[in-house]
């Protein structure tokens, strides 16, 4: 009896002893589980994550309207009284420039004409190029006048060499600026001299600037240049932030007195390319430190990322009753996007696909939609396009599909 007592108690002894070890185990398991929960707590709770996203309210400038914008994406970061209507002053050569450009990209003028000097363009007022009435000049050289120099008998002379005269050519710059999107903008001349009902926005001015750095990257360096020097007189750029701020590339200054002292300027810092506009300040120096006060708010707390390229395929859904089985869907354009810094990873990307698509399928058709919020708000919105074709099947695989999608129907099935 001793003995069987003995022996049962060492064979029990066992299990007791790999129970003891597994709530041991157990016990140190949770233990770094929850270790591991709190760590990953912690991390998130870093202030590295808070500090991105802290960001000032922006600022306040002493300027009658204003606005800044990445050139890019066409998000518009700050902006105040951005469709008030005001006197542009010598803005207005933007336009004047855009429309030269077009002419030269359509190759109806070319940079070596020899433009004539009229009598009212050598007797233009204000900024000059100083050229002479019964002369000649390259259209290239007016051009450097005009945006260099702000030359308002460059302005003219142009004006008048494209539409026959100066009127002739402010039809030709509302006719721009209307196709643009300019829409509360109405010129009356292609220097900015004052005159009644010569007004532009803020805003408008700032989708000029967007259009001339898109549409003309080779001539917009023009405006990055210094001085020029024309009939041995050399005339410094007015811009003076071209000498302040070595990212600043362009593009306008303007004064009178009803518009006060204005800029439209560009800058360029690590693939981001924005455009400020500031009207009526009180000063020179006033229009380029506000315009810093802008630039230095956009770059400091936005960034800019191209998050899809055009063309890119985002999904390939099932086709039925089609030769394929799937079809790829792409982006038609590329999809960049400016968001405060640190935030991108916040960003959620929805794609939502048509349901059942069915051949034949159609390329450059939309058969899905890809959206892209952020904190709730859809930042963009873009239709996915097929880009190829997809044929019917055969007629029996073509039934077969078909009686596939009846019976999920019933079914209630996806």
């Amino acid at each position: 009896m001793v003995f069987k007592s003995k022996g049962a108690d060492v064979i029990n002894a066992k299990p007791l002893v790999q129970l003891s070890r597994i709530r041991l185990y157990a016990k140190a398991s949770v233990f770094l589980l929850l270790s591991f929960i709190a760590l990953i707590n912690t991390a998130q709770a870093s202030p590295v994550n808070i500090i991105n996203t802290l960001m000032p309210s922006p600022p306040q400038l002493a300027a009658s309207s204003y606005i800044l914008l990445d050139v890019n994406s066409g998000k518009i970061i700050v902006q105040y009284n951005a469709d008030e209507r005001l006197p542009p002053a010598s803005l207005t050569k933007m336009m004047t420039a855009y429309i030269v450009f077009s002419e030269l990209a359509k190759g109806s003028i070319s940079e070596d004409d020899l433009v004539p000097i009229s009598v009212k363009a050598w007797r233009m007022g204000g900024s000059k190029m100083f050229i002479r009435e019964g002369t000649s000049v390259p259209l290239k050289d007016l051009l450097k006048g005009m945006i260099i120099q702000s030359g308002n008998d460059a302005s003219v002379a142009l004006a008048e060499y494209i539409a026959g005269d100066e009127s002739a050519f402010a039809e030709v710059m509302n006719q721009q600026a209307s196709l643009l999107g300019m829409n509360l903008t109405h010129l009356k001349n292609a220097t900015g001299w004052p005159a009644q009902d010569h007004l532009t926005t803020a805003r408008d001015l700032s989708v000029l600037a967007r259009a001339l750095i898109s549409d003309f990257p080779e001539h917009y360096k023009l405006y990055s240049q210094k001085e020029f020097t024309y009939n041995d007189i050399t005339q410094a750029n007015r811009n003076g932030l071209l000498w302040r701020d070595q990212t600043v590339d362009g593009i306008k200054t303007g004064h009178t007195e009803a518009a006060g002292y204005c800029l439209v300027s560009s800058a360029m810092r690590d693939n981001m390319r924005l455009v400020s506009v500031v009207m009526g300040t009180k000063s020179s120096r006033g229009r380029e430190q506000e315009t810093q006060k802008l630039l230095s708010y956009g770059f400091r707390y936005y960034q800019t990322h191209q998050l899809y390229a055009a063309g890119e395929v985002l999904t390939s859904p099932r086709v039925w009753a089609g030769a394929s089985q799937t079809v790829d869907l792409a982006l038609a354009e590329a999809i960049v996007l400016t968001v405060p810094r640190g935030q991108r990873d916040a960003l959620k990307v929805t794609v939502e696909v048509d349901k059942n698509i069915t051949a034949p399928v159609e390329p450059g058709k939309s058969y899905g939609v890809l959206k892209i919020s952020h904190d709730g708000e859809v930042l963009d919105r873009r239709q996915l396009l097929a880009t190829t074709a997809v044929e019917p099947a055969s007629l029996f695989s073509r039934l077969w599909d078909h009686l596939i999608l009846f019976v999920r129907d019933i079914l209630g099935l996806e």
